[in-house]
């Protein structure tokens, strides 16, 4: 790790803990304001993963781990009107479904770095973010996973509603995952924009040295 490394770890941290602070306020019925920052840490990963390899984006990746354990650990202290803010099973979902999505985003982001400009971090990023989602809302809300922390009561979480208000009847944390992941792939596109421009003017920049 260089000094070249800090903005990368500084972006990283500020996302993480933007995103655990955001993820407290709701945003309409099925989504959190954290929805709209923490996919931007597949931007981060992406953009040092281009510039400085799998070996620094990793490290940037296990550092916003660390920051995202240390969020946990304040929000299990924190009590709202039904408890912690964040429980055992929230932390667990959170910590595993980062580490392994962020991981996985860079082993393909890697594998796909020579072909074109767009692929690598649409496809990382894509896929990346679809484990978290899988990861995170089933660790952390589904019946199946009772188990994890029996004295958590995630009874509101599996309450059989209609699918996004409107589709089949499934339990709410679906709907809440699936509105996340829209949020993720949508943002995905969207990142390719800064993404491109920002690895432009380091590639310029590093010309002109």
């Amino acid at each position: 790790m260089t000094r070249a490394h800090l903005p990368g770890i500084l972006a990283m941290a500020a996302i993480v803990v933007a995103s655990n602070i955001l993820v407290q306020f709701l945003f309409g019925q099925w989504l959190t304001w954290g929805a709209f920052t923490y996919p931007l840490a597949f931007l981060v990963t992406d953009l040092m993963n281009r510039v400085y390899g799998a070996g620094p984006a990793r490290t940037v990746v296990f550092i916003g781990f660390l920051v995202g354990v240390f969020c946990s650990l304040i929000g299990t202290q924190i009590h709202g009107e039904f408890g912690p803010l964040v429980t055992f099973r929230i932390a667990l979902g959170s910590g595993l479904a980062f580490l392994t999505a962020q991981m996985l985003d860079v082993s393909i982001f890697a594998a796909l770095r020579r072909r074109r400009w767009w692929q690598a971090p649409l496809a990382s990023t894509l896929i990346g973010s679809s484990v978290d989602t899988v990861l995170f809302f089933s660790v952390a809300f589904s019946a199946q996973f009772a188990w994890l922390e029996p004295a958590n009561d995630i009874g509101w979480a599996n309450e059989a509603l209609p699918l996004l208000g409107l589709g089949p009847i499934v339990p709410l944390w679906v709907s809440l995952a699936l509105a996340d992941w829209m949020v993720k792939l949508s943002l995905a596109l969207l990142a390719l924009i800064p993404f491109r421009l920002i690895v432009q003017r380091l590639d310029s920049t590093s010309i002109r040295l």
